[in-house]
């Protein structure tokens, strides 16, 4: 039977609705309000700061039953102070605290986070998105501390850290002079506003999709974080794609203006299926710029990230039926590069 005017005209616009509705599937922001997770940033840092004086054993008792296996990583393999099982290291934590640099570090991190309201809220968000696409995943407690310069996060057995002092601010007085460790092009993503991303981007690649030992080509890897970054587009729907990736604006803009060339490039230099590290870690490691490319060293560091992730986004968009967990537990590179249809222009 041949549907009338208006029936056919109301049967297109169901279908076109239902397109729209279908590819904009994995990119609507689904609401995880009822999901019963709450990140609360503990002190560390502060709570460490009550046994100033002289450390007893009890104070002691206190803070390790409050923070468990993270005291103990912290003495030993943080402050490296010693073993827990010897008091000795009681010396220890008493020099390091009442030493004046450890209160200048003190007062700069309390300015800039007299609490953690912000990150309580916006951690709780992002972990009710990693419990809605995986519901038996196991949250951590996450503890806030100083690293001593040495790391801005890390995670152990059902916690993940905070090094607060590696979030002070891009213009942090401390920075200066430790540009051997931390250049500028990495300290000035060293803010407040990162503390969320770095987060959930250390816990997806640590705790949820480590990367396997084995993947050693040039397009695994592209893959491999290309799938991470699209991980945290969907736990982190309100940071901007530049946070992601560790961009400046204008490095981001520069991606988006050449991501043909840049596709070429690899291509013509038959770069996707190479081994050698050496002739691919400049497409993979932390850099200031990619050498080799563009002019003025104004290109983008870590193309094979960026172009990783165009490709796993061009997948998914063109597969709307695959959900996260499939794509996360997709092993193949070469499948996922193949029906991505990935041709920039």
């Amino acid at each position: 039977m041949m549907a009338t005017p208006n029936k056919t005209k109301q049967i297109y616009l169901f279908f076109f609705i239902s397109l729209l509705l279908t590819a904009c599937s994995h990119s609507k922001k689904v609401d995880v309000s009822n999901i019963d997770v709450n990140i609360t940033v503990e002190r560390f840092d502060k709570d460490f700061d009550a046994i100033r004086t002289i450390p007893t054993a009890q104070e002691v008792a206190i803070l390790q039953n409050k923070y468990g296996v993270f005291y103990k990583d912290f003495i030993e393999q943080i402050l490296q102070a010693g073993t827990i099982n010897d008091t000795a290291y009681y010396n220890v934590i008493r020099q390091v605290v009442n030493a004046q640099p450890y209160k200048d570090l003190e007062h700069d991190v309390d300015s800039v986070y007299p609490n953690m309201d912000k990150q309580n809220v916006e951690l709780t968000d992002a972990f009710r998105r990693v419990k809605y696409y995986y519901p038996q995943q196991r949250i951590p407690k996450v503890y806030a501390y100083f690293s001593g310069f040495e790391a801005q996060t890390s995670i152990g057995d059902g916690y993940f850290g905070i090094g607060l002092d590696l979030f002070l601010g891009a213009n942090s007085k401390f920075y200066p002079s430790l540009t051997k460790a931390f250049p500028h092009y990495l300290s000035q993503f060293f803010t407040p506003d990162n503390i969320t991303p770095r987060v959930i981007e250390g816990f997806a690649r640590n705790e949820m999709f480590p990367e396997k030992d084995v993947d050693q080509s040039l397009l695994t890897k592209m893959i491999y974080n290309g799938k991470i970054l699209y991980f945290m587009d969907q736990v982190l729907p309100d940071v901007p794609d530049s946070t992601k990736i560790g961009y400046t604006a204008k490095q981001l803009d520069w991606c988006k203006k050449y991501e043909p060339s840049i596709w070429g490039y690899l291509l013509e230099e038959n770069l996707l299926y190479e081994t050698d590290y050496n002739k691919i870690k400049k497409f993979i490691d932390v850099a200031p710029f990619t050498s080799g490319i563009g002019e003025n060293n104004e290109a983008a560091p870590r193309l094979g990230l960026y172009e990783g992730w165009q490709i796993v986004k061009s997948y998914m968009d063109k597969h709307p039926d695959v959900t996260l967990s499939q794509l996360m537990a997709n092993t193949n590179p070469q499948q996922i590069l193949n029906d991505s249809k990935y041709h920039p222009k």
